[in-house]
């Protein structure tokens, strides 16, 4: 995934320096010097792209840090309707042990883990993730939750904002949806990323197989659920909507759900950033700023 999470409007090549008011940044350029490889600018997101793109990344920051402030009033997961102790997905604990110190030991489907300073016990406190990890401060639950609703919506209204523009520019169809042509070249994608190798010249002007399936399966898989299980936690919900809980397993299991696409998204981001800032943070970080993104091409 070389580029910024929300995706490029359509792509405008622009050679030489154009004049107008979306002009694309210039460097000096002597006419001593003719280097091997020249670069062309091309107009690849969109004004209404960029804003969400940066309203859902710092939406997405502090959805997870109040997400875990609200786990750590009751740090452990469980399937169905009922939190029994004993039948614990997962937990999150301090333990005291011989001498009196205490060590954080995370149990995953009865396999205990020592996690001391990571999780269960850090910075000399009791808590299931640390400090950092959590906002708006260390143990305050009633804040965390007004956090996480409020910005749970606004997660949501530019999430529906950014799939009406891309149906409506045609965004969706023309550059997200993958064709039977990417699908064909999806062991060589893979293996490319493998072994970073990267488009370059005409192939970065356009999503890779990879980047199309990773994006709509976000738009429409993970965001979808991490909402619709989050709204299934809701009392006011479940009294409108009985059918929701049961759909994800009772309370218990719509908030394991909950807590395992949090994580997935964690693992999306960790991932995009890494591409981001091996194909070129700087050019990435422009293109997501002001629009314009630079393609090295080989002289003829």
């Amino acid at each position: 995934m070389e580029t910024s999470g929300v995706h490029p409007d359509e792509s405008v090549r622009v050679e030489g320096l154009p004049s107008s008011a979306n002009s694309p940044p210039s460097g000096p350029t002597t006419s001593d010097s003719v280097p091997p490889e020249t670069l062309t600018w091309t107009y690849r997101h969109a004004l209404p792209v960029r804003v969400g793109h940066w309203i859902n990344a710092i939406s997405l920051i502090i959805l997870i840090m109040s997400g875990l402030q609200i786990f750590n009033a009751h740090p452990a997961l469980y399937w169905g309707n009922r939190s029994d102790h004993n039948e614990a997905l997962l937990s999150i604990r301090p333990v005291r042990i011989e001498g009196g110190n205490i060590k954080g030991i995370t149990t995953i489907l009865g396999h205990p883990f020592d996690t001391t300073g990571i999780l269960g016990y850090s910075d000399q406190t009791v808590r299931a993730f640390p400090a950092w990890a959590t906002i708006p401060g260390p143990r305050w639950l009633a804040m965390g939750r007004q956090w996480h609703l409020f910005f749970a919506w606004i997660f949501v209204l530019t999430g529906l904002l950014f799939v009406s523009y891309s149906v409506a520019s045609r965004h969706l169809s023309r550059d997200l949806l993958p064709s039977r042509w990417d699908m064909r070249g999806i062991g060589r994608a893979i293996q490319d990323h493998f072994f970073f190798r990267h488009a370059a010249g005409e192939a970065a002007r356009r999503y890779n197989v990879l980047q199309k399936l990773a994006y709509i399966a976000v738009l429409f898989g993970l965001a979808p659920l991490i909402v619709l299980t989050g709204l299934s936690m809701s009392p006011t919900i479940d009294a409108a909507f009985p059918s929701l809980l049961h759909l994800f397993g009772g309370r218990q299991g719509a908030r394991t759900i909950h807590f395992i696409a949090c994580f997935t998204f964690v693992g999306f981001i960790v991932i995009h950033v890494f591409q981001v800032i091996i194909t070129g943070c700087f050019n990435n970080l422009r293109s997501m700023i002001t629009g314009w993104f630079a393609i090295k091409e080989a002289r003829q």
